[in-house]
């Protein structure tokens, strides 16, 4: 059996397409359709077995038409294609995480990639939503989902308008997402290349970035009776009071004094004793989000 891993892309989800890589291509890229068998665990938890006919296209590259992705199955999520000769039929496969996690809000129960859940997130069309956006897709995405984008850049590809109205409003958009602790301001630097470095390298031009780290948390898990939306990406479109957390730092900075006193009032006022902020993280206050 030969087998290939890929992450999918909201456009795969969207449009009922399944990469296929092209050693299996060879194999059943000329016949007009093939056999698909989809194993996938709806919210992780109830066995689902699908099979359909699916046609195998280039254009350019090969893949899999006709194919009805589960509704749980988030931009970002692997899934592994394997032909299976004996049966003459492909098989597409999800991996179950063994704890549901939460990420900025959207759950997910299916191992994932995250740096094309950093990519393939839609933050809306808000003028927050547009500067997270550009940091996120065009910025350098690191192994963990974190990306880093030169703040002198946003400007000219978050569509806010120019002069003083632009200004502003970008000002407003980025302030909030300090704010709510999705961006940090840090140093970086720019190589010769002109490839961007974070955490800034000794010789090379020091470049001011905004730093986006995601919020990675244990997603509770799925309601038994079915309830809930599958299809839901979080809450962070909907107008709403966020509670205080805590939320990791870029590597080698330090929450402010400020941010370790409120950490310490949020948990005096929750009678919790024994905790501290550790080192690398830093507590964002309860906001107002929407």
């Amino acid at each position: 059996m030969r087998s290939r891993r890929f992450a999918l892309v909201r456009a795969d989800l969207e449009n009922g397409v399944c990469p296929l890589p092209d050693d299996l291509a060879a194999t059943v890229g000329a016949r007009e359709s093939v056999t698909v068998v989809l194993e996938h665990r709806l919210l992780g938890v109830t066995p689902a077995r699908e099979t359909f006919e699916a046609a195998p296209v280039q254009d350019p590259g090969w893949h899999l038409t006709d194919i009805v992705w589960p509704p749980d199955v988030r931009p970002g999520a692997f899934v592994t294609v394997a032909w299976r000769p004996s049966e003459e039929y492909l098989m597409v496969k999800t991996t179950v995480l063994d704890e549901p996690m939460r990420v900025d809000g959207v759950d997910f129960y299916h191992d994932y990639d995250p740096r094309v859940v950093t990519r393939e997130f839609d933050p809306g069309v808000s003028n927050r939503g547009r500067v997270l956006n550009a940091v996120r897709r065009l910025g350098r995405v690191f192994d963990d989902g974190s990306a880093a984008f030169p703040e002198a850049e946003l400007p000219a590809h978050c569509g806010l308008g120019r002069g003083k109205k632009g200004t502003f409003l970008l000002r407003n958009a980025v302030d909030q997402l300090l704010r709510e602790g999705y961006v940090t301001r840090v140093t970086g630097s720019t190589a010769v290349d002109g490839a961007l470095n974070y955490p800034a390298v000794d010789g090379e031009e020091s470049l001011d970035l905004l730093f986006y780290a995601p919020l990675v948390e244990e997603a509770p898990l799925p309601d038994p009776s079915g309830g809930g939306d599958p299809h839901g990406e979080g809450g962070d479109r909907r107008d709403h009071w966020v509670n205080g957390f805590v939320r990791r730092l870029p590597p080698g900075a330090h929450a402010s004094k400020k941010q370790q006193n409120l950490h310490q009032q949020a948990l005096e006022k929750e009678q919790i004793d024994g905790f501290t902020l550790e080192p690398g993280y830093t507590f964002v206050k309860r906001h107002h989000r929407g």
